[in-house]
C-alpha cells in the first residue's frame, strides 16, 4: 500500500495567488504525481508534467529565497523539501 502524504494548507494561507500558496499546491501535485508514477512507470506524459511542475516550483523557491530568506527557510522546513542548489 502506498502511503499518501499531502499537505493541508492552514486557514491563514487564504491568498491563493501568494508565492507560498503556489509552492504548497505544486508540492501537493508533485507528491500526487510521484505516487501515481510508482504504480505506472511507463506513463511518460505524467513524467513530463512532473518535470514541468518541478521546474515551476524551483523557480518560485528561488524567487522566494531572494525576496525573503527567513520565510523561505521556514517554508522548506514545513514542506520537508530540500534546499535549492545555488548556481
Amino acid at each position: 500500500m502506498i502511503k499518501k502524504v499531502f499537505i493541508s494548507v492552514s486557514s491563514k494561507e487564504g491568498n491563493r495567488g501568494s508565492v507560498e500558496f503556489q509552492i504548497f499546491s505544486f508540492t501537493n501535485k508533485i507528491r500526487r504525481l510521484t505516487s501515481h508514477l510508482e504504480l505506472h512507470k511507463k506513463d511518460y506524459l505524467s513524467q513530463r508534467g512532473l518535470r514541468k511542475i518541478l521546474g515551476k516550483r524551483q523557480r518560485l523557491l528561488a524567487y522566494l529565497s531572494k525576496k525573503n530568506g527567513a520565510h523561505y527557510k521556514e517554508l522548506i522546513g514545513q514542506l520537508s523539501i530540500r534546499e535549492t542548489k545555488i548556481r
